[in-house]
């Protein structure tokens, strides 16, 4: 499956699909496997929604070539995610007592006896083994091959305009590896890949926003414009800046220094160091120690007209900037994924997890839960596992498009933020004052309206919703008990009476009207010339690095002891002063900004276009008094990072 990414530049949706599926089980891992005929099991997920009868263009060609992934289950899967949920409960004996990587991966790894009776079985089907990882075997051949593996029949089918193969029935393997195998992936070929000899293209065309702005929320009103709400309102900010965002989330005196925070994206800015350099000393954050900002990066990049991968350059240049802003000493490891399908993003987030490369992971890509199936959700839930036994934490935006109806026709949460394995990042719509001075948020839903040809009123003010913070109630996660008891049961039992997750779990700023100031090199619109340019931005895409930046300075006031997988100390907290508890109306009236934006994205050349946004708007979702599904538990007030220093 292919990810998008969550960040918007000015309310215009940078969604790009990517690949991605996730979510799952409370405390462990989906149960991939179901008894099927006699003598084999089933691997549940592995035979897609579109693959139907109706759609059946017959049997592909047993000569066709195949490739596929076997991932492995382990040596105890159990007991990987009851040991994942005790060193993640405050309240458990073994809070805290981690595993290095190595100890995890012998405690729970998979064995050389698992390893060669999967190799065993496949290359006897005729199937060629091609990759040996921790994880999983890569292995390719042809359909006849495939078949007889994995128990079921390939065939074309018509999905939209296009043909893929997929199996005609659920994949399953013999009982005799039943216990080694987690789940295959790569059966059916949708969408098709691109040429692995794809080189990364320039950086995309410049953005930029018009003026008028404000430089603190309230400091430029627009008198000339038409009132909202009863008053005149204010300009958007330029594009707040880590010395606003670190007062507004209560940094104090913390900046990071001795921890490790990796950031997760599809390819690699090719300016990213000189971009990142360029902004720090701009806009007067610290300048960046040798050694500070590190790339790992794949060998080879795949897919990167389907993925657009020049899109995600802003990508990895928000989240390490806002990183830096918040938590400027904190060391920052960017991991990039070949392209933005899920075995790629996968390898990214197991490099992170055999390596310990980092105590805290931000990732700001996701995908609906539609598009979910059982298959990835199992291996995205066991590198998580792996991680939280380690002490590591992932943190995931929510998304962009509130409620998904508007995107997608369907209500629904977004993955993997949807995952219990995983802290998902709401959003805010923030007001920074004079001074620095917090001071309020709302949930993050904007409604736009653009200015009347005479300029005296807004039409049909307020207008239809733009953008706003994804969360609501997954469909297939069951509950996880840190959220029983904060989570109201009208949210929580909306589809099931048993209680399911809900999302998110906390938030930070991400409307693009009050967002954040980047810095990046572009390409000019004569389309050859490259250049640094800043622009406001925003999106959950924005929020997940905030947090994890906050994180980072939690976890340095810990005395430097990792924070791992954060959600029950999160709602352990819930209610106290560790938090603003956001709602959609902080002020008692309504609540708004002006716009002004180029049409063409860059200059005055194809004219301006006036709108007023306004906030608190979030499509069906609403931030109300305690926990809700816009805010989750709130936002890091002047307490929380104070409230993990030890005594």
């Amino acid at each position: 499956m292919r990810y998008r990414r969550a960040s918007l530049r000015a309310s215009v949706s940078m969604a790009a699909t990517l690949p991605l599926l996730t979510g799952a089980l409370a405390l462990g891992i989906p149960a991939a496997h179901a008894a099927d005929q006699q003598g084999r099991d089933t691997l549940l997920g592995t035979k897609p929604a579109w693959a139907t009868a109706k759609a059946d263009q017959g049997s592909a060609s047993d000569s066709a070539k195949v490739s596929v992934r076997v991932y492995l289950r382990g040596r105890d899967a159990a007991g990987l995610a009851a040991w994942a949920k005790a060193v993640s409960d405050p309240s458990s004996a073994s809070y805290g007592k981690y595993l290095s990587a190595g100890q995890a991966q012998a405690r729970f790894g998979a064995t050389k006896t698992q390893v060669a009776a999967v190799k065993s079985w496949l290359t006897s089907a005729g199937l060629k083994v091609t990759d040996v990882t921790q994880h999983y075997l890569a292995v390719t051949g042809e359909v006849a091959a495939a078949e007889k593996a994995f128990g079921t029949q390939l065939h074309n089918y018509t999905k939209g305009a296009r043909t893929y193969r997929a199996p005609t029935t659920t994949a399953s393997v013999p009982d005799s590896v039943r216990d080694a195998v987690l789940t295959v992936t790569g059966l059916d070929n949708a969408p098709h890949l691109a040429s692995h000899q794809d080189q990364l293209p320039p950086p995309e065309t410049v953005f930029r926003n018009a003026g008028p702005f404000s430089t603190y929320h309230g400091s430029n009103v627009a008198s000339t414009l038409p009132d909202a709400y009863g008053t005149k309102i204010p300009y958007a900010v330029k594009g707040y800046t880590g010395k606003q965002l670190r007062a507004a989330y209560g940094a104090g005196t913390h900046t990071g220094k001795g921890v490790r925070i990796a950031i997760t994206d599809a390819y690699a800015s090719p300016t990213i160091a000189f971009d990142a350099a360029t902004y720090a000393k701009r806009n007067g954050g610290a300048a960046y120690t040798s050694g500070q900002l590190r790339q790992v990066l794949p060998a080879k990049y795949t897919r990167t007209d389907e993925c657009g991968a020049a899109g995600w350059y802003g990508e990895e240049t928000l989240d390490v900037e806002a990183v830096h802003a918040v938590a400027p000493d904190a060391q920052i490891t960017y991991v990039g994924a070949a392209s933005c399908y899920d075995e790629d993003l996968l390898d990214s987030l197991s490099k992170i997890v055999d390596n310990h490369l980092a105590d805290i992971v931000s990732n700001s890509w996701g995908e609906v839960e539609a598009a979910q199936t059982p298959d990835l959700a199992a291996a995205y839930d066991q590198v998580f596992q792996f991680g939280a036994v380690e002490g590591i934490g992932f943190y995931y935006s929510s998304g962009d498009d509130g409620d998904e109806v508007a995107s997608s026709g369907t209500k629904q949460v977004d993955i993997p933020a949807s995952s219990a394995w995983v802290t998902a990042v709401g959003g805010t719509s923030l007001a920074v004052g004079k001074g620095d001075k917090y001071l309020w948020e709302t949930g993050w839903g904007t409604e736009k309206a653009v200015l009347s040809g005479d300029g005296k009123s807004w039409v049909d003010f307020p207008g239809a919703f733009n953008s706003g913070a994804g969360g609501g109630t997954s469909r297939t996660v069951a509950q996880p008990y840190w959220q029983k008891g904060v989570v109201p049961d009208a949210l929580a039992k909306a589809y099931d009476s048993a209680g399911n997750r809900v999302v998110p779990d906390i938030a930070a700023i991400a409307d693009p009207n009050t967002g954040f100031l980047v810095g990046q090199t572009q390409t000019m619109p004569d389309g050859r010339t490259q250049a640094y340019d800043e622009y406001r931005l925003g999106g959950t895409s924005l929020a997940a690095p905030v947090i994890a930046a906050v994180q980072a300075l939690a976890q340095e006031a810990r005395g430097g002891k990792p924070l791992g997988f954060a959600n029950p100390a999160l709602y352990a907290r819930y209610g106290s002063k560790a938090y603003h508890d956001v709602t959609d109306n902080p002020t008692g009236s309504g609540l708004a900004v002006a716009r002004v934006d180029y049409v063409n994205g860059y200059d005055a050349t194809g004219g301006l276009s006036t709108s007023v946004r306004s906030l608190g708007k979030d499509s069906s979702l609403q931030a109300v008094k305690g926990y809700d599904d816009v805010t989750g538990v709130g936002t890091p007030a002047s307490g929380y990072v104070e409230s993990y220093r030890r005594r």
